[in-house]
């Protein structure tokens, strides 16, 4: 009954703002959400009751009721400090409590033939296009989150890139909340027509206090389009997020995923991709936990025509009572044949309360295929602490330096100099233990 209760208020409270969303006089998405609000109203936010869901309980979400935010509420931003998370060398489009904000963005440069368009704008300038792709990649009953976001997301960005265009530059997308007790909710569409390349980086950063991000994001990749998407989650140790990325590939597309959860009190990430014949897809990701952070990621790659490739790494280093969860899932159709797939998850534990729950699933219909996945969870290996220390090496920094030597794998296989060093001095400063130097790296 409380469960209920709390649905019934998240409902109450969201539906007073419903006039104020954007697309509203938009009638196919207008139905949209009414779909999608019925249905959160009948299920509400996910329970352990769920399979997918068996690891995270999200019911402090329900109780702590986290407000929306109206764009004449957002709060102020310390430009100095928001300038840390900009990336120079790209395109940015700063998100301040979900909703868009010109000023603190900057698109000069960018092809005249490229949309990058705040969600708003998009619905009243494109609409019929949305219409195209807005929750075809992902429905409204996958889970409660994407019901919930479906029915009242109050922004995001719609990224356009036409046929054989290949972006000098990546576009950054930084989702920043600044006030405590709120919730950002965005959605995003990207599409690459046929043949056209980009790079996207997504950053969420924000206050110290209790707030929680909710970001959908749907992508569409057309024949042999080229996408590479970061995503680097940094949010304050009292934050909840829900990120979910849903991909469709078109034949012979290519799609790298760098998921790097960093932050946040308990954070779930969603990345799923459906691959059409010899479509290739690659996902890495690094997740740290400390101190009672929460955080899981699961993975769904459905391979459903012949020839195409997946290959995916996860890496986990967890200290003090921090619990991650991974779970991977590979589905090969019956017509999928020559499919190529490995999945692989490690895990590093640095404390004896620190815990881990992996599961990886692999689902083969068809019989001429190459799947394979692989797990491992455990503490540093004695004999490799000793080598180091028979070289003069102190037992602690031995530690140290095979911890970041595990963790730094992920971080190299950043192309863009820029985000690396970022990600790599956010590592220095997340990182569990101390006395860490970055010349070993």
């Amino acid at each position: 009954m409380g469960a209920e209760h709390k649905i019934s208020q998240y409902f109450a409270e969201y539906e007073k703002f419903t006039d104020a969303l954007p697309g509203q006089s938009v009638a196919w998405l207008k139905a949209l959400r009414q779909d999608a609000a019925k249905q959160f109203s009948a299920h509400g936010f996910p329970s352990l009751r769920e399979e997918e869901w068996r690891y995270t309980n999200v019911s402090a979400i329900e109780k702590k009721l986290f407000s929306p935010v109206s764009s004449t509420e957002i709060g102020a931003i310390e430009i100095d400090s928001l300038n840390q998370h900009i990336m120079q060398d790209a395109w940015s489009v700063v998100l301040v409590d979900g909703h868009f904000s010109e000023s603190l963005s900057s698109l000069q440069g960018i092809p005249e033939s490229v949309s990058v368009l705040d969600m708003s704008s998009a619905l009243e300038q494109q609409a019929d296009l949305l219409e195209k792709y807005f929750a075809q990649a992902v429905d409204s009953k996958e889970h409660g989150f994407v019901a919930f976001n479906a029915a009242w997301f109050n922004g995001g960005l719609f990224l356009h890139v036409p046929a054989k265009e290949v972006l000098a530059k990546p576009i950054q997308i930084l989702h920043v909340v600044t006030q405590a007790n709120f919730m950002a909710n965005t959605r995003d569409i990207i599409v690459l027509e046929e043949s056209a390349e980009a790079k996207v980086v997504e950053t969420f950063i924000g206050c110290d206090e209790a707030y929680c991000s909710a970001a959908v994001m749907e992508v569409f990749l057309s024949q042999n389009a080229d996408l590479t998407l970061y995503k680097l989650q940094m949010e304050g140790e009292k934050a909840y997020h829900f990120g979910g990325t849903y991909v469709k590939q078109a034949r012979d597309s290519r799609f790298q995923h760098h998921n790097f959860a960093f932050g946040g009190l308990l954070a779930r990430n969603d990345i799923h991709t459906d691959l059409e014949q010899a479509a290739e897809c690659d996902l890495n990701g690094l997740y740290l936990g400390v101190k009672r952070q929460h955080i899981d990621n699961h993975t769904r790659i459905n391979h459903l025509q012949p020839h195409a490739i997946s290959h995916e790494l996860y890496k986990g280093v967890l200290n003090q009572r921090a619990r991650g969860v991974f779970q991977g899932r590979v589905l090969v159709a019956e017509q999928a044949q020559k499919t190529d797939s490995m999945m692989n998850n490690r895990n590093l534990l640095l404390s004896d309360d620190a815990e881990v729950d992996t599961k990886p699933q692999l689902e083969i219909y068809a019989d001429d295929v190459k799947c394979a996945h692989g797990v491992t969870v455990g503490q540093l290996d004695e004999q490799s602490i000793f080598y180091l220390q028979s070289r003069c090496v102190d037992e602690q920094t031995a530690k140290n330096m095979l911890t970041f030597a595990f963790a730094n794998e992920m971080v190299e296989k950043i192309k863009l100099p820029e985000l690396h060093n970022i990600v790599l001095e956010q590592l220095l400063v997340r990182f569990p233990q101390a006395g860490i130097e970055q010349d070993w790296l």
